[in-house]
């Protein structure tokens, strides 16, 4: 969600790359969820940080904890921005209804998408 929100919201202002520490498929929740706010996430893929590793960055944001303890230490300079968000999935693995697990996502993506267009 963090790298669609990026996508749109810094268009032009900056290129935006996403990596996970443990990646996996693209959670269909967080599709349709995006997708609700407009933002399209369907062709993205889940990318582990290593594909990155030759790629010099000005500015790497990590988005939950387990991703900050475990960030790679090669990507040099680039300033570092740290802000935990909940993980829908978690949260949503006690849902009785499919609305009640969305909820969730729809919390976490506007709570993202406020803080991505913040950061320039």
């Amino acid at each position: 969600m963090a790298e669609g929100w990026g996508r749109a919201l810094l268009a032009g202002k900056a290129e935006v790359f996403s990596a996970g520490t443990k990646p996996g498929l693209v959670d269909p929740r967080a599709i349709k969820a995006m997708a609700e706010a407009g933002v399209d996430i369907s062709g993205h893929r889940s990318k582990h940080v290593s594909e990155f590793k030759d790629t010099a960055f000005d500015l790497v944001v990590t988005v939950c904890d387990k991703a900050r303890e475990s960030c790679p230490v090669w990507f040099g300079k680039a300033e570092k921005v740290h802000r935990s968000f909940d993980d829908p999935p978690f949260l949503a693995k006690g849902a009785k209804t499919e609305e009640e697990a969305l909820a969730h996502y729809r919390r976490v993506r506007d709570e993202i998408k406020e803080f991505v267009g913040g950061l320039l």
